[in-house]
């Protein structure tokens, strides 16, 4: 089993630079896109993020990105989002307490919305908030997401996370 600390999140797809982020990749970013303490923008979260904007200074992402791939292979979710609709507001978090995210706070990293609902797109819903993510892929079209398709299965998803915490 690998330990939390050597786990990196894979970016790759329509980038210019492919990565491969470790904690300390994110503890490194420039000052400008890191979000120090989460729970200014979501009251509730606690933790250590960069904006997407700070990933997207790191991958470069070409003008072919139209979608951004979120995948969390622990538990076999993805979602494909419009990338326009995250691009200033999105988060990736590294860390709490300054310590690598762990499994249970939805680690290794995770993927957020503050306030989701104003991305103003049916695309955008709270599944769009991505735990345990480990790989983000830029494409030109939709890429595989198996968030729930109505509000039956979405109440039936968060009940079986409710029966497992």
């Amino acid at each position: 089993m690998k330990n939390h600390m050597e786990t990196a999140l894979k970016v790759n797809g329509l980038v210019q630079t492919e990565l491969n982020l470790s904690i300390e990749d994110f503890q490194n970013v420039t000052d400008a896109y890191q979000v120090v303490d989460i729970t200014t923008l979501m009251p509730g979260r606690e933790g250590q993020a960069i904006t997407l904007e700070g990933l997207l200074a790191l991958c470069q992402p070409s003008a072919e990105a139209q979608f951004l791939g979120l995948h969390g292979t622990l538990d076999d979710f993805h979602a494909s989002i419009p990338l326009a609709a995250v691009r200033e507001r999105g988060l990736i978090q590294y860390a709490k307490n300054e310590q690598a995210l762990d499994v249970k706070a939805g680690g290794p990293f995770r993927f957020l919305i503050p306030d989701h609902a104003a991305c103003n797109t049916d695309d955008i819903d709270e599944c769009a908030n991505v735990k345990f993510l480990d790989h983000i892929e830029f494409t030109a079209e939709r890429g595989f997401d198996n968030r729930p398709e109505d509000e039956d299965e979405h109440a039936a998803l968060h009940a079986h996370e409710n029966t497992e915490n």
